[in-house]
This record gives C-alpha cells, sequence and structure tokens, in this order.
C-alpha cells in the first residue's frame, strides 16, 4: 500500500502526469463551444463567469471528463428540487456574494473566514477526479481546487479533534427545495480528521477552468472522489472540528441505507439497488454499464484508513 500523498497510477505503469490526462485547453475549447450554443439559443444569455487559473495535478484521472452540459445540467442539489433538472433551473437565484464560512470547534484560530482569504490558503490545483452517485450513474469531472487539509493546517486542529463537520447554506428564499421539506434543513456532512486531511480531499470552487456553477454547489463545495457524491457537500458555510462523530444528512434521514462513511464499494449493495456496476453519463441510453471500481478507482491512495475495518458494517 502506497502513502496517501503518492499519486494515483495506472496499474503496472508510472505515476500520471499532466501529459497523461485530457489537455486543459481542449477542455477550455469544448467548454467555450458549449457556451457558445448556448449563447446563441438563449434569449439573454448571462454573464461570462470569471477564468481560474489552476495548476495541472497528477491526481488527476486519465479518464477524459464529461462535457460542462452534462456536469451542470444533470446533478443533485435538493435544496433546488428533487429532479436532476431542478439545480440548472433554480440555482440562478443563489446570491453568492459576499461568501464566508465559519471555522469553529476544536480549532486554534476560530472565526469568519472570507470566501477570497480561503481561497488564498494554497495554490489552485486542476483536479480530474472520477464521480461516483450512490444512485449508481458516475461522470468525470474537472475540479478547481485545493486540499483541504492545507484550510485545516491553517486553522489549526487541536489535539483530540477526530471528525470535521460541515454545513451547507439555509436560505429558504433563494433556495426552492427548502421550502418543500423532505430533509430537515440545513444539509450537514462529516470526515474523519484523517479522511478530510487525505491529499484527494478537496474544496473546490470551480470546473471547466471557470467559477463554480450555482447548481454544482458555488461558490465553494467539498470533493471527496472516493465516496458516493452525496458526501460532497455543497455551498458550505461552515467547517468544525469535533471529537464525536457528527451527524449527517442521509445517515439521519435513513440510516439502514446511508451510513457515515458511504465509500463507494461494489460488493456493498443498496438495500434497494446492486453497487456492482454504474451508468456512465454520457454514454447514451443504450451503453453498457461499467464496472464499479472499489474506493471509485481511489484504493491505492486510501484503502489504508480503513485497515482492519469491517467496511460492511462501516458503509
Amino acid at each position: 500500500m502506497s502513502h496517501p500523498s503518492t499519486p494515483t497510477r495506472r496499474s503496472g505503469s508510472r505515476p500520471l502526469g499532466w501529459a497523461d490526462v485530457t489537455p486543459r485547453a481542449a477542455a477550455l475549447n469544448r467548454r467555450e463551444l458549449i457556451a457558445g450554443a448556448a449563447a446563441l439559443a438563449a434569449m439573454g444569455a448571462a454573464p461570462a463567469t470569471a477564468k481560474i487559473a489552476a495548476q495541472p495535478s497528477a491526481f488527476s484521472t486519465d479518464v477524459p471528463p464529461n462535457t460542462f452540459e452534462e456536469i451542470t445540467s444533470y446533478n443533485n442539489f435538493y435544496e433546488f428540487g428533487w429532479d436532476k433538472s431542478d439545480p440548472a433551473r433554480h440555482a440562478h437565484q443563489l446570491t453568492t456574494d459576499p461568501w464566508a464560512i465559519e471555522i469553529g470547534g476544536m480549532v486554534e484560530r476560530p472565526g469568519s473566514y472570507d470566501l477570497a482569504d480561503i481561497l488564498a490558503t494554497a495554490p489552485l490545483e486542476e483536479r480530474i477526479y472520477r464521480f461516483r452517485c450512490v444512485e449508481a450513474w458516475s461522470m468525470v469531472i474537472p475540479w478547481i481546487g485545493f486540499p483541504l487539509a492545507a484550510l485545516i493546517e491553517r486553522v489549526g486542529a487541536q489535539p483530540g479533534a477526530k471528525y470535521v463537520a460541515f454545513t451547507t447554506l439555509l436560505r429558504p428564499e433563494e433556495m426552492p427545495g427548502q421550502r418543500a421539506g423532505g430533509i430537515d434543513w440545513p444539509y450537514v456532512e462529516g470526515l474523519r480528521l484523517d479522511e478530510a486531511m487525505n491529499p484527494l480531499t478537496i474544496l473546490a470552487s470551480g470546473l471547466y477552468g471557470e467559477e463554480m456553477p450555482k447548481q454544482n454547489g458555488a461558490p465553494i463545495r467539498l470533493v471527496v472522489p472516493w465516496k458516493y457524491g452525496f458526501k460532497s457537500i455543497k455551498s458550505v458555510v461552515k467547517i468544525t472540528l469535533t471529537d464525536k462523530e457528527p451527524p449527517t444528512t442521509w445517515k439521519s434521514l435513513q440510516p439502514r441505507e446511508y451510513g457515515f462513511y458511504a465509500n463507494v464499494n461494489p460488493e456493498v449493495d443498496h438495500p434497494r439497488w446492486s453497487q456492482a456496476t454504474e451508468r456512465k453519463i454520457g454514454g447514451g441510453l443504450f451503453a453498457a454499464r461499467e464496472p464499479t471500481l472499489m474506493f471509485n478507482g481511489y484504493a491505492e491512495q486510501v484503502a489504508g484508513l480503513y485497515a482492519g475495518m469491517d467496511l460492511r458494517a462501516n458503509y
């Protein structure tokens, strides 16, 4: 087992480098084509979002990313509704400037940190990650972000801190799904501290070289690529370090179906469907399902975090 900081490798080959992944320029060209077509079709186009300068990352997968359109039009963000198209239709209502994150609990330097200050914590990187939803569909997404570990190191975890809790925005006047009920808002999530400190775990503020679209969790969200997507909480406004396992929204709602860890595991089915295979978005209606990889393909980097644990009991 390699050390968690070892870059992603393909089986039997060297560490991935930028030459192995989709060139950023090509990705942006695709994005510009999509944006141009959308602008022609729209009666009134939205203003262009700001470009983000980001370094390439050896943690990127060599699997080609989904298109910007697929990533931004098919997703779950229940604060805006329960259908996959609801976030894209309603998230324009969200106000993301100004934005701050309250960081507290067992930290040396608690406080309210402005978004710009948080984004200056570490150099931004483009991380092309596999994304696996618990509903058994998947994508590949070129996130822009930085390691969560850098922020935790900056605020200083106190001795005894074991978990990191996250809270999303509560603003029902802009988030119609919060007015509809079904979830005890605000949405909350959590990680063990060692999971949060793993170099694969990032706070993302953009994708495809642009600021994060509102329907994908603007202005800043968590991304934990070896876990099911619901763990990667969106529109984060609070981060708290604690010595106790924090409550999480889906485990609280349906503990028989959703555990705290939510690691991608093809050998542990959801009570209502198999997790052994997945449907890749963009593959076409009749495309064959693909085998699900243990830890979503990141086993080399993260399996050691769970050594000795019963992954069926700790699902």
